[in-house]
């Protein structure tokens, strides 16, 4: 990188529309997606903000996700597929995928905005997202945002099962299935500080330990084990 754009406040939009391979053919849409309510209510020249496309945006999404979730998993039912789609569209999501392309260096922001770190503010940086799939979407079509947002809904595949399920609430279930027995954890040791303990916990199924875990506290040490057990299971 020259020293030249080291020194830029933001990415232009054409950068970034080189950038990420969008190749956007209304370039007034990708500038809109990119543009904070602050940005236009300082200019006052009838630039618009992003908030109509991140409507849009929330919505494709929304479909988007849905859709990807009923086919890579298709032994999953209606529930699970539910709870797959309403975390991957939680705001704290949307800001990974938006940190994921570096979407926050192209953000136009008021003055105040950029004096409070607005281009990594969480609340902006998913609006943000959503927005520039709601641009991708009218500029293209739905397919183009499809395949825009598929390989960062991937990269969450093997992830996403892990963070929606409760592995402690999911051994129960399985082992209730399978008659195998109580379910006993045991903390094996404390070690580290007071403030800083790190706990080991093994969990027992009928008598067998099945599975071991660490963590910062007593609960997620046995969500550790649960999730070791699963995984022997």
């Amino acid at each position: 990188m020259t020293s030249n754009s080291n020194k830029r406040d933001i990415e232009t939009a054409s950068s970034l529309d080189a950038r990420l391979g969008l190749s956007f053919s209304n370039f007034a849409l990708l500038t809109e997606a990119l543009t904070h309510r602050s940005y236009a209510n300082e200019h006052q020249d009838g630039t618009m903000d992003n908030e109509r496309l991140e409507f849009l945006g929330d919505s494709v999404l929304d479909f988007i996700v849905a859709d990807w979730a009923y086919r890579r998993f298709p032994e999953l039912p209606e529930g699970d597929l539910t709870r797959i789609r309403s975390h991957l569209v939680r705001n704290e999501r949307l800001v990974s995928f938006a940190n994921r392309i570096d979407l926050g260096r192209a953000l136009r922001l008021g003055r105040g905005e950029k004096l409070s770190s607005g281009s990594v503010r969480e609340s902006v940086l998913g609006s943000a997202f959503e927005a520039l799939l709601g641009a991708i979407y009218l500029d293209a079509n739905l397919e183009k945002a499809r395949n825009f947002v598929l390989p960062l809904l991937d990269e969450k595949r093997e992830s996403v099962l892990e963070e929606i399920f409760d592995p402690k609430s999911t051994l129960q279930e399985k082992v209730q299935a399978l008659k195998m027995g109580p379910i006993i954890y045991r903390v094996v040791n404390a070690s580290g500080p007071d403030h800083a303990k790190t706990y080991e916990v093994e969990v027992e199924i009928n008598g067998v330990v099945m599975g071991r875990g660490s963590g910062s506290s007593k609960a997620a040490a046995e969500q550790e084990a649960a999730r070791d057990a699963l995984k022997k299971l």
